[in-house]
């Protein structure tokens, strides 16, 4: 088979060479969700959408499509069963508020909402749960995925974060 088309995508080798990857002492999702509040800086360079009492939303760094959110709690817990009623009652109303703002901005055809606990389950954080939440259009399996094994994400994580805040209230 002769292939002559070339995709190229430079933008990737900073990843594949670590380049980009922020180097956490700590675990990742409780930096982010110790970051302040009130330094709107920290939430743009983390992509934060949203913040509640005890959980926060933010864009996944390496999404399945555009507006692949991450529902965390602040509670450092390697799965659900150890969050408390009032941290479970707040996930659960920020994932409804989550796929109000993904229907405002993307108009998905549906969503895939799941959690992988565990290494074994694919989780790539496992020691600190969170909530994947992935909208789905009809179709969104497109050729690149099923010839190159590759994602096509049309829009940045920059823009998505500041659409995405601005639907959360609406």
């Amino acid at each position: 088979m002769n292939n002559d088309s070339h995709l190229w995508t430079p933008w990737r080798m900073p990843y594949l060479r670590g380049e980009d990857r922020k180097d956490y002492d700590d675990c990742l999702f409780c930096v982010k969700g110790d970051g302040d509040p009130g330094d709107p800086a920290f939430d743009d360079r983390e992509h934060i959408i949203a913040r509640s009492a005890h959980v926060y939303v933010t864009l996944n760094a390496y999404p399945y499509n555009n507006g692949h959110l991450l529902i965390v709690p602040y509670a450092h817990v390697p799965s659900i069963e150890p969050l408390p009623a009032d941290a479970l009652t707040d996930l659960m109303h920020t994932l409804n508020r989550a796929l109000a703002a993904l229907r405002t901005v993307y108009q998905p055809h549906g969503f895939n909402v799941g959690a992988n606990i565990g290494e074994a389950a694919g989780a790539g954080i496992a020691e600190h749960f969170h909530l994947h939440v992935v909208p789905r259009w009809s179709g969104d399996s497109n050729f690149m995925t099923i010839a190159a094994g590759t994602r096509v994400i049309p829009d940045t994580l920059d823009a998505s974060c500041q659409q995405l805040r601005a639907a959360w209230d609406t």
